[in-house]
């Protein structure tokens, strides 16, 4: 799936924190915006895969200025973010693929309505992000977040972490680390597994290094 950009239009900033959960569970960029400043957003240069618009305080001239716009640019698809008690009298723009989606519900539904609009027909983005506790994994991207920023690890580190994350509850020899996560070619001993172990625990803090067990006599299991 390629990198997608997102345009939040919002009178507060009730959808922020969402989106921002959204832009590490999905490969997306997202700029806000208010309704005072909806014509310097989309006069920024910026294509817009998906205009994401709260409908709470929106007026009707709003609504038909985004509707025109996202027409006019290709039919950008736009989720309708309403509240239950408007949903009565809400109107579907008449041109592109859109949806509604209620601002009462839970973010899992915020993320499948956002990947069916993003994405059609592709590859469900959730299965490629591994949340553990206050740890996000982004397996399309080899990204890792700790409370929402980015960890700096070097590529053995997130390939090691990445691979216990996602085979959870079971014990793996420093052996068979070496060979899953290295490759059947790695020629270096098995206390380049103890080390490495050692700097992930350090650089992800002590809530998911927690998850990260060491089995006498056997190796290391991620647990859940």
């Amino acid at each position: 799936m390629h990198h997608k950009k997102v345009l939040l239009i919002s009178r507060t900033t009730r959808l922020h924190d969402r989106m921002r959960e959204l832009s590490h569970a999905l490969d997306i960029s997202v700029l806000l915006a208010t309704p005072d400043t909806f014509d310097q957003a989309v006069s920024s240069g910026n294509n817009f895969d998906l205009i994401t618009l709260d409908l709470a305080g929106a007026t009707d001239g709003l609504v038909s200025r985004v509707s025109g716009y996202a027409a006019n640019s290709g039919c950008i698809p736009q989720l309708l973010v309403v509240d239950e008690d408007k949903l009565s009298g809400l109107h579907m723009p008449v041109q592109g693929r859109n949806d509604f989606i209620l601002s009462s519900a839970k973010q899992d539904e915020f993320e499948v309505r956002m990947t069916q609009l993003l994405w059609p027909g592709e590859e469900n983005a959730p299965s490629d992000i591994v949340v553990v506790d206050n740890m996000t994994i982004n397996l399309a991207t080899y990204q890792i977040y700790i409370d929402d920023k980015p960890v700096d690890l070097t590529l053995m580190e997130y390939s090691l972490l990445s691979f216990l994350a996602t085979h959870p509850s079971r014990a793996y020899s420093r052996e068979t680390l070496l060979h899953r996560v290295w490759g059947f070619e790695y020629c270096g001993g098995t206390r380049t597994v103890d080390v490495h172990i050692r700097r992930v625990r350090s650089k992800v803090g002590p809530q998911v290094a927690s998850h990260i067990c060491t089995v006498r006599g056997v190796g290391y299991l991620f647990k859940l």
